[in-house]
């Protein structure tokens, strides 16, 4: 049997008149099943429709494998499609079937373009496969589903630690409410506490570049070290693996440094202004910089000053197409400074906040890990849980 036995494209077309939160887009959906975010903004005219229960996979270089269960009804792009089931096939199992690595591989075989490869949807439902009965397949998403539910519930107990932190922070630096008792004075930037001071994001923030060894050498790549790109940008502030890995070799022949846990790495170029910080030692490419406290100063506040600079480019920006950071931009930007034993005090706080949302998302990738090699099995029927 072929895929377009169990499922069809829905083209149903709806006002675009709908909430960041419903539209999708190949933009705002997450690379390596990692589901989707807020869009940036929403298109005028009409867009297609989806409903809860859906499945939606970004159409334009597939091998990102972004791929969704709509939770909600709303309307996406035409770079998305928009998959339904048919009677007797239960939605959730033909997501799991569709995750599948041997699916992206399928869509890649017969992909058109190669900057930007196209899945051809003709060809993505002639896929050859065989569905269990309803009861089984109820099964095996259930099974998996545990596993999702569990890595969902990590998500979105680290989107409330990463509230709290950003609350935390706009309460200091940017409100300056613990601080009202005391005695402000005048600044460039308006009124400060006394003892504060107004200089350049450099002045407190190293920034190192990247760059990639030569991909014709097979001795670079393919070893232990994680190689990070914008595309390893997810839902989470850390980053703990990459979809590339280069070996000792390649790092000693590229203009990266293996960059420590806790590194802020800045996507310059491609996907722009996006903020994360290593989960563990890696190097990256040139369209990224790494970004360094001076004077030991904590790298969580780096990350934190730095989101806030990312907001303020994009407020000058306008609107404007974004197309890259440059140094200039940092250095350009004044910010202000408080006193370094008020950034110990700040970094001593969200510490544990951090350092839970890294245990939780270590756990997400095993759970992921886990359920990938599941995945398969259970849809050939090669184990039985």
């Amino acid at each position: 049997m072929q895929l377009l036995n169990y499922c069809f494209y829905n083209t149903n077309r709806i006002s675009a008149d709908i909430s960041s939160e419903r539209y999708i887009s190949t933009e705002n959906m997450l690379p390596n099943k990692g589901g989707v975010c807020e869009a940036a903004n929403v298109p005028s005219g009409t867009v297609i429709e989806y409903k809860v229960g859906d499945i939606l996979i970004s159409n334009i270089r597939p091998y990102f494998q972004k791929i969704w269960r709509a939770d909600r009804n709303g309307g996406c792009s035409a770079d998305v499609l928009c998959i339904r089931a048919k009677e007797n096939v239960d939605s959730k199992y033909l997501y799991y079937l569709l995750s599948q690595q041997a699916f992206f591989d399928y869509v890649m075989s017969g992909a058109k373009g190669c900057k930007m490869p196209r899945g051809d949807k003709k060809q993505i439902m002639q896929w050859p496969v065989n569905l269990p009965p309803l009861d089984e397949q109820r099964r095996i998403a259930g099974i998996l589903g545990s596993l999702d539910d569990k890595i969902e519930l990590n998500r979105r107990i680290n989107a409330n630690l990463e509230a709290q932190a950003q609350a935390l922070f706009r309460s200091w630096f940017v409100d300056f409410e613990p601080f009202r008792d005391g005695p402000f004075v005048d600044s460039e930037l308006g009124k400060i506490p006394q003892g504060w001071k107004v200089g350049n994001y450099t002045d407190i923030v190293e920034i190192k570049g990247g760059g990639t060894p030569k991909t014709g050498i097979q001795e670079y790549w393919n070893g232990t070290i994680p190689f990070f790109s914008p595309k390893d940008v997810g839902a989470s502030c850390f980053v703990l693996d990459t979809e590339k890995h280069i070996t000792a070799k390649g790092l000693k022949n590229c203009n990266s440094s293996l960059f420590q846990p806790n590194t802020v790495f800045i996507t310059s170029r491609g996907t722009v202004g996006k903020v994360v910080m290593t989960g563990t030692e890696m190097a990256m490419n040139q369209t990224n910089y790494a970004l360094l406290g001076k004077q030991n100063i904590s790298q969580y506040y780096v990350y934190h000053i730095t989101l806030q600079l990312v907001a303020r480019l994009l407020k000058k920006a306008n609107g404007a197409v974004f197309n890259a950071i440059t140094t200039r931009d940092f250095t350009s930007e004044q910010i202000v400074i408080p006193p370094f034993s008020t950034i110990r005090l700040f970094s001593d706080v969200v510490k544990p906040i951090y350092e839970n949302i890294l245990l939780n998302d270590v756990q997400s990738n095993r759970l992921s890990a886990l359920r990938d090699t599941l995945l398969p099995k259970l849809m050939a029927g090669e184990i039985k849980i």
